[in-house]
């Protein structure tokens, strides 16, 4: 009988722990809210920009040609090489100067006629086609190489038309390559045509790369529509939107624990930051910067980023 006594006031003790810790756990779970990042408004400078593609080119390029129907005793260069301005690429022999050669040199040999004659690069440049070898027969006038200039390198940004207007603002430019250089860059004149289809002009940027840039390679060029000098910003994932885009908000921190829906109207975007043109922030403001995707008004926050409030 004790025994049965001893047991169920056991089991009235343990139901009255449980009862007193659900409700301590569950509190302190509520205490401790949604975690959550912030960050702080800044204010500076925003450009509404567009991006464009410029193509790497060598507007002018050279052929080397046979001077004389024969056969090249010699070619010195190879794809890729750089040569200069009166550097001998082949050596050519005609049919009749070996024949005419044999004969002087058996009349006289002291007077060594070989009757070669050099084709030399008529500018600076790379060897970007070569059409023939050594100990081929060749023609008067047949192409054997292409030289492409190294004065005449540039970038051809193709710009939709109706943007030429942004030019005489953007007179100097960047050109961002794919391996994250920026070469400085001056824009000229347009080519005189539209592509029919496209629309778009091609005007001529000219850059100094101090290296080899491949032809045909894509760059990046950013043309400025317009400058805003001390405006308001956040971070672009601190600004949430509905399914329509139709209407903005941040969730910005009333105080240490609570974050509140604040419905905004958006300015210009760029890159990471967003203009925020009402209602008015401050930079001693809050804004969520993660985990604020799906928060209800006034929801409860813990900061895990030890911003201060």
């Amino acid at each position: 009988m004790k025994l049965l006594y001893l047991l169920t006031f056991a089991w009235i003790l343990l139901t009255a722990a449980c009862n007193q810790s659900v409700p301590a756990s569950e509190e302190q779970a509520a205490s401790i809210g949604t975690p959550v990042t912030v960050a702080s408004p800044e204010r500076g400078t925003m450009e509404d920009a567009v991006e464009l593609n410029a193509t790497a080119a060598f507007l002018l390029k050279t052929n080397v040609k046979a001077v004389a129907n024969g056969f090249l005793q010699t070619s010195n260069i190879k794809i890729g090489q750089h040569v200069s301005r009166g550097q001998v690429l082949f050596l050519l022999k005609t049919k009749e100067a070996e024949n005419l050669g044999n004969t002087i040199n058996k009349l006289d040999s002291s007077f060594r006629f070989t009757g070669i004659i050099p084709i030399k690069a008529t500018g600076n440049g790379y060897i970007t086609q070569l059409t023939t070898q050594a100990g081929t027969y060749v023609q008067d006038g047949e192409q054997l190489a292409t030289i492409s200039d190294d004065n005449s390198f540039a970038f051809i940004l193709n710009l939709p038309y109706e943007l030429t207007s942004l030019i005489p603002a953007n007179h100097k430019v960047n050109v961002a390559l794919p391996d994250g250089q920026q070469l400085p860059g001056v824009m000229e004149a347009p080519l005189p045509t539209v592509d029919s289809i496209a629309q778009t002009q091609n005007y001529v940027i000219r850059v100094a790369p101090g290296k080899l840039i491949p032809e045909n390679l894509i760059a990046k060029v950013r043309l400025v529509k317009s400058i805003k000098a001390n405006t308001m910003y956040v971070p672009k994932e601190s600004v949430l939107s509905n399914e329509s885009q139709s209407e903005y908000w941040i969730m910005k921190m009333k105080n240490n624990t609570t974050a509140i829906k604040v419905t905004i109207q958006k300015g210009l975007e760029n890159g990471n930051k967003v203009e925020v043109l009402s209602p008015p922030l401050t930079t001693e403001d809050k804004v969520l910067t993660s985990g604020n995707y799906g928060l209800s008004d006034t929801a409860t926050v813990t900061i895990v980023n030890k911003q201060p409030v």
